[in-house]
């Protein structure tokens, strides 16, 4: 019998042909090309892929949030310093336009948001809604903040009775007593019997409206017919105020004097006091870099003022025949459309007191070149240098 020799060869084949029937050979694979992959790999890496991408533009939009943050933050300034309801792209067209009444709120925004002109290019639609957000969000808290204490605070001046409620509005306005002298036109008499029946039954004879100063503007609230200019926008109220928003709550508990020097042992004891607390949240003023009390930030204020003598529950621009922005117009324009340099004058020396009252009485900003080159520093260095002069001469 002849022996058959059987190669390695045959072996495999015949070894597939029992296992199965009809297979392709073994294909081994090219180290050059790419390794053949399945369609659960390669959907793998594609998610993998649109991972990476999606963090990409995460952190893109990250970087991009971070930087209009601050911007978005420092909106909360607008409404209190700039212009009470108008948007930016408003202030922006009418300062393109160069009209009048916008352009002066376009320069202040520009005057309190110096980086702003720079970076409109930057802002999309989104970033300026989401600062005019911040800046009605900031309103509407400085409208929390003062409805319980200016009634606290009329309280403790007036000692009204009943007392105002501090959490009822519908106990302010003209059905209290004290709030409807506070809130009475400064041409009429709120203790005349008439005069309060005519604004209460809202008849034709007395409408209330911002062509009106109201009484609680002025110091003491009292007004001298003759001269309405008189302790006009000097009332102790609206400094309170003033302070609680821009300083603190708390520092709205002093009233400092207006310079005579009777003064200074309380004042240096408060600061005692001061320097003795803990500080525990920066204010306003300080946010902003606010060192001088500006015409909007009192029209800001008086209208706050005067929402929450009033018993109106919510923020509103017409309260009744009384127009909000039409009234803060009306302060923002006594300060700056002055007929002419007498006036000029006396509105500068009514924020000069405002700023003594809020900020008090330092005035290093106020140190001009022109100012200093009389000082004594300067008067010794300039004789010095004539006598050094005169004997080079001599010589």
């Amino acid at each position: 019998m002849t022996e058959t020799s059987l190669t390695p060869t045959d072996n495999v084949s015949s070894d597939d042909d029992e296992s199965s029937v009809g297979s392709q050979p073994v294909v081994h694979p090219d180290p050059s090309q790419p390794m053949p992959m399945s369609s659960k790999a390669r959907a793998k890496r594609r998610i993998a892929a649109l991972e990476e991408e999606l963090e990409t533009m995460r952190q893109e939009k990250g970087g991009k949030q971070r930087k209009t943050t601050l911007y978005v933050a420092q909106g909360r300034a607008i409404r209190r310093l700039v212009v009470l309801y108008h948007s930016l792209e408003d202030l922006v067209a009418e300062n393109d336009r160069r009209q009048n009444c916008l352009q002066r709120s376009y320069i202040e925004l520009a005057r309190v948001l110096p980086w702003l002109h720079g970076k409109l290019g930057d802002l999309d639609h989104e970033d300026s809604e989401d600062m005019l957000r911040k800046a009605n969000a900031a309103r509407s808290d400085d409208t929390s903040t003062l409805k319980e204490l200016v009634a606290t605070w009329v309280n403790q001046e007036f000692r009204p009775s009943p007392l105002i409620k501090l959490h009822d509005k519908h106990s302010h306005g003209f059905v209290s007593d004290i709030c409807g002298k506070l809130l009475c036109p400064a041409e009429w008499d709120w203790s005349q019997d008439s005069v309060k029946a005519g604004i209460r039954d809202r008849t034709t004879e007395y409408i209330i409206s911002e062509n009106s100063w109201p009484l609680f503007v002025y110091e003491n609230y009292q007004v001298n017919s003759d001269d309405l200019e008189e302790g006009f926008l000097k009332s102790r109220l609206l400094v309170l105020a003033f302070k609680a928003i821009f300083t603190s709550p708390s520092s709205a508990r002093e009233t400092d004097g207006d310079g005579d020097g009777a003064d200074i042992i309380e004042n240096n004891r408060r600061a005692r006091q001061r320097s003795d607390q803990t500080k525990v949240k920066t204010c306003v003023a300080s946010i902003i870099n606010m060192r001088k009390v500006t015409p909007r930030a009192i029209a800001y204020i008086a209208c706050q003022v005067r929402f929450a003598l009033s018993s109106v529950s919510s923020w509103r621009t017409i309260d009744g025949d009384f127009d909000y922005e039409a009234f803060w117009c009306n302060i923002v324009d006594f300060f700056e459309d002055v007929p002419g340099p007498v006036t000029r004058r006396k509105v500068d020396k009514l924020l000069e007191w405002w700023t003594r009252k809020i900020f008090g009485t330092n005035h290093r900003e106020d140190l001009t070149p022109e100012l200093v080159s009389h000082m004594s520093v300067n008067a010794l260095a300039e004789q010095r240098k004539r006598l050094e002069d005169a004997a080079f001469d001599s010589d």
